[in-house]
Formats: C-alpha cells, structure tokens, sequence
C-alpha cells in the first residue's frame, strides 16, 4: 500500500509540476505560498527533541491554542512546535502569538524527511481529522506515537473511508489513539474497524476556550443592544444575511452588524455583493471609529482574529455553514461562551452534538431554511427577556461540557500511548 501510495502521489507531482511552475511564474501570491510551504521547518531551531501539534486550517488552530496554552501551563514536556496546512491557518497562528509555526509541506517523503530531522519529535498530535498518509506512515517507521485530539467523524465522511476502506485500515495503522469528541464519532471509527482498545471519548475541547482575552459588554436585558454579528458565513449565506440586515434596519435604524466570512479571501465577492443592495458599510481593517462611535454601521470582518471581538459585543450571533449540506455548519461554541443566543441553520453535521447540546438547552435556535432567518433574529432582538435567558443558558451549556483538555493532556502524558 505504501510503494502503491507514494507512486500515485509522485506521479501526481510530476504530472501537475509544469502547471504548478506556470502558475508560480504567474502569480506573486501563489509562488510565495509554494515557498513558504517547501521551507517547511527550515526557518525553525533545530530541536533536541520536541511536542508536534499539527492543525490544518483556522478552525483547527483554534483547538489547537486552546490545547497548546493548556500544554505549556501543564509543563513537563518537550517544547510545542505547530504546523498548519492552510495559510489561513498559518496567519491565525501567527497572529495569536502561537511560538515555532511551520507550513507543512506536501505529503511526500523527499519534503517530510528533513521536517522530521529538524523536529525531532517525541509525539506527533493532530487535530480534529488531520490524516496525512506519508506523514502517518513516516511516523510508523520512526516509532513516533501519533494521537488524534478532539477527533471527529462526520457520517458523510465515514461513508467516503468505507469506499476505500483497506486504504483507511492502513493509515489509522499508525495512529495510537483516537481521542474522539462524542460517541457518535467514536462509534464511527469503530464501524470503520479502529481497535476498541485505541478510541477514547473525551469530549471537544472547543467548550474549554478561553474568551477573556476578547472585548466584554454589559448587557443589560432591558435595552436593544446595537450589535448583531453574522460569524463564518459560507457562500449562499450572505444573500439571506444581508436580506435580513435590510428588513431589521427598516425598525432598528442604529442596528450596527458585522459580518465575517469563514475565510477571509471571499471579503472582495462579498463586497461586490453588498454594494449590490445599494447599502454603506466599511471594512473592519478601514475602520477609525472608536466602537461607541458606531451607530447603524454595516461591518465586513476582512481581518483573521477578530469575531471573538465582535461576538462579545453583540447580542445575538448567527453562524453560518448550515444551510449547505455541503459546508456542514461552524463553530458555535465560540458566540456560546460569550453568554449569546446562537442562531444557526439545519445542516450542522460537522457539529452535530453541539448543536443537539445547544438547541435542548434553549441556548441555540436551529432554523430550517433562511427564510427563517429574519423571523428569528427580528424575535430575539424584540424579547430581551428571552434573549438574556437564551444566552444564560447557552453559557451554562458550555460550561457543563468542559474537561476535554484535562482529558487530552493525560492523554499525551501517557508513555505509552496505547
């Protein structure tokens, strides 16, 4: 399986390489990510020995700090490297001051050899669903145990390893323990013919974040609170968003609202669209307004690092990605632990349990289709009453589900891991 692996991959390579050089002749922004990626590690110290986190895009990233800062308080392990896949990813972990980041470069041994020579790594954790075959089998052979943290297991990608499944068996092979979010992912690993005695379930370690670090409000029930943010749209969410926003600013003239794509480079489609609806508004990297300046303002979050900030002056939170099947919904633990009612849509299947956790408590609200956005907010924003209780328990929700990283850190503590 390996030769039969490394032969396709190679072959890829060298097929797609004259379109790849075209391309980096082409295009500065491009070139500079190929770069930055074939670096790899090169640009890090040289490691004794070292704790490898690797998380492939921002979301991922985010677990990944949560586990990191909780690592480094812990103490008493080799020092914490992290690499990302994505540059989105990469930027997050820039800006969130996370130390020794790296761009992994294409899974391939002739690019993985030298990471691991400069690493030297005692374990290598990944995050969520991060399953690199060259980098699993090049630990495999090196002895380096492999632990998956906060592992997940979507039932549509179960569907798609089953297709391939001897593939599958060969890669979890080489993980030691799959550290799994609820019992319907590990269920699913289990389906797929991972060892019982290698899966654990240990809760998401999303519902430990940390959100002191981010803009605090009081909020007083009693008042319409002016801000409403719209967090990790996904295309085909922003038509309905901005549908919305226009019918709620006819009876909330000084409504202010952000709105932050899930990846920040579709900021300039999303501008071309809003200019389409005839409305004023202003990127958050233009903005020279204090915030208790703002009054009616139409916000584009085209910044990685911010929605935190916007979430926790706001007073209610939609995130986007479910009214897709394909996009399978975000994170809406974040808006939750800042104590906000969560509004999402239907197809949620990358947070199931999240969204089931939420929506019995009273903390979320599930709508099936956007034309129930409007209806939603416009009742949220009219009851302040059953906002601030939506919100209370939305937070109660987050904090009864915590423990996760406790869980993980004895995890990788462990000498063996399995």
């Amino acid at each position: 399986m390996e030769i039969l692996y490394h032969t396709i991959v190679g072959a890829a390579i060298l097929a797609a390489s004259p379109f790849i050089l075209l391309r980096m002749a082409l295009s500065r922004k491009f070139r500079a990510d190929m770069l930055e990626r074939h670096r790899g590690a090169n640009l890090l110290p040289s490691f004794p020995e070292s704790l490898w986190v690797h998380a492939s895009s921002a979301g991922e990233v985010r677990a990944a700090k949560i586990l990191i800062d909780a690592l480094r308080k812990a103490g008493g392990h080799p020092p914490v490297v992290l690499s990302t896949f994505t540059r989105t990813g990469y930027d997050l972990a820039i800006k969130e001051n996370i130390e020794n980041v790296f761009r992994l470069p294409f899974d391939f041994p002739f690019w993985l050899n030298p990471v691991f020579d400069k690493l030297n790594p005692s374990k290598l954790i990944l995050i969520e669903a991060e399953f690199w075959p060259s980098l699993l089998r090049q630990c495999k052979q090196k002895k380096v145990p492999v632990v998956l943290v906060n592992g997940r297991m979507s039932e549509r990608s179960g569907d798609r390893y089953r297709k391939i499944l001897p593939f599958f068996k060969w890669i979890a092979d080489s993980i030691s323990v799959f550290s799994m979010r609820t019992k319907a992912d590990a269920d699913r690993v289990l389906d797929l013919g991972v060892l019982p005695k290698k899966v654990r379930v240990t809760g998401n370690i999303k519902f430990d974040a940390r959100t002191g670090n981010t803009v605090s409000v009081e909020k007083n029930p009693a008042e319409k609170f002016p801000w409403l943010t719209f967090g990790s749209t996904r295309p085909g969410d922003e038509g309905p968003i901005m549908e919305t926003v226009l019918r709620l600013k006819e009876e909330f003239e000084d409504l202010n609202v952000a709105i932050a794509p899930r990846h920040v480079d579709r900021c300039q489609e999303i501008e071309g669209l809003i200019r389409g609806y005839g409305v004023e508004f202003i990127r958050h990297s233009r903005l020279v307004k204090d915030d208790g300046d703002m009054k009616g303002e139409i916000i584009l979050v085209d910044t990685m690092g911010e929605l935190n900030n916007y979430y926790a002056k706001s007073a209610v939170a939609f995130v986007g990605g479910g009214f897709n099947p394909r996009f399978g919904g975000q994170n809406i633990l974040e808006p939750a632990a800042l104590g906000l009612p969560v509004v999402y849509g239907k197809h949620m299947q990358n947070f199931a349990e999240e969204a089931r956790l939420l929506k019995e408590s009273g903390g979320g609200l599930q709508i099936e289709s956007p034309n129930e956005l409007y209806p939603a907010l416009h009742h949220l924003l009219t009851q302040p009453e059953e906002r601030e209780r939506r919100g209370q328990a939305a937070a109660k929700t987050i904090r009864a589900n915590q423990g996760a990283v406790q869980r993980n850190l004895e995890l990788i503590g462990q000498e063996e891991p399995v």
